[in-house]
């Protein structure tokens, strides 16, 4: 049965911290809010954790997905980043964006971009995920809770148990969610190019 840990989204209590450290690394699947959406997700090497999340998401072969990071020197160990492009995300993370970069040996194929060997990376401006991979000292594989037929994420997190309960492993609420996405920006050419505009200000990238 699913749990739901009602975590505070300022001061995250530890102990729930570590058990929903603990159960990402045992396999498991989980929600939880960050700085823009709700997201689903799961341990970096957790193929069957993607599989079911991809069946959840009913997400196609093309989808690009991200990878959550707690800071930049971790971010580094996933993507190739120029310079130019250092001084574009320390400038802007953290926050509600993701950033499309050319991704290193360390990043499991089935999460690139299948002809372009990109990937999505973030770090999350939230209390509740920055505790989190600071917990379990690893990336999650992220992707927003956006089910099929949806035109916005949920933001309740009841309702979020009610259509996802029995799908996931744990939901950690967080309190209300955001509705928006976050800023997509592929820097992988000379120049950043903003993809998607969501909740982060492209102003920096134009």
């Amino acid at each position: 049965m699913t749990q739901i840990f009602r975590i505070h989204p300022e001061t995250p209590q530890k102990r729930l911290i570590k058990q929903a450290a603990d159960r990402l690394r045992a396999g498991e699947i989980i929600v939880y809010p960050t700085d823009a959406a709700y997201a689903v997700g799961c341990a970096l090497e957790n193929k069957r954790g993607l599989e079911r999340i991809i069946q959840l998401r009913q997400l196609g072969e093309k989808h690009n997905f991200t990878i959550l990071c707690r800071d930049l020197s971790q971010l580094a160990n996933y993507a190739r980043v120029d310079n130019w492009a250092f001084r574009l995300l320390k400038a802007n993370t953290p926050g509600p964006y993701t950033f499309i970069l050319s991704a290193t040996s360390d990043v499991p194929r089935r999460l690139m971009h299948p002809k372009r060997k990109t990937i999505g990376l973030r770090v999350p401006d939230n209390a509740i995920v920055q505790s989190l991979l600071e917990e379990t000292g690893e990336p999650i594989m992220s992707t927003t809770l956006l089910l099929p037929g949806d035109e916005y994420p949920m933001t309740d997190p009841e309702e979020i148990a009610e259509r996802v309960g029995k799908q996931v492993d744990l939901i950690i609420d967080g309190g209300w969610g955001e509705m928006e996405t976050t800023t997509v920006v592929d820097m992988v050419d000379s120049a950043p190019v903003v993809v998607r505009q969501g909740k982060g200000d492209s102003k920096p990238f134009l």
